[in-house]
């Protein structure tokens, strides 16, 4: 059985665009997961008067968040002046526990909400893929070990 290598290429590169997309839906998923129940901490109403404030004044849909994630930091930012940043780490707490990230705050550290939440991302989707592709490794051992 011959293969030809372009359309092997070709495969291999759709299948990883349609592993990133799959993983980076898990990841917006979990960061929408993680604002909601950051929100929450303020209660229910506040949670839900938020969202519509987010949407009517800022034109941020709760579903567009992880798209318009520096848009949304800059709405709470805007929403809650200096007490943005304790709503900010509630949030990046539940987004690091959620991804199993380990979440470190010095307090010399100057919060980037966007930063951080770019840094998760990346390190979600590297942490995923790397878990897929050892697992494709040990199917393949099986295999040759069966041959």
């Amino acid at each position: 059985m011959r293969i030809r290598i372009d359309q092997f290429y070709i495969h291999n590169v759709q299948g990883y665009l349609e592993e990133l997309l799959v993983l980076k839906r898990d990841f917006e998923k979990i960061l929408l997961e993680a604002v909601d129940e950051g929100l929450s901490s303020l209660g229910q109403s506040s949670r839900q008067a938020i969202y519509f404030h987010l949407e009517k004044s800022f034109n941020v849909k709760k579903q567009e968040i992880p798209f318009k994630i520096e848009v949304f930091a800059d709405a709470i930012e805007k929403i809650f002046g200096w007490g943005a940043n304790s709503i900010e780490i509630v949030i990046m707490k539940r987004l690091h526990k959620k991804t199993e990230e380990a979440f470190e705050l010095h307090e010399s550290t100057d919060l980037a909400f966007t930063e951080c939440v770019n840094t998760v991302k990346r390190a979600f989707l590297e942490k995923k893929r790397a878990k897929k592709i050892a697992k494709k490794l040990v199917q393949c051992e099986q295999l040759m070990v069966k041959r």
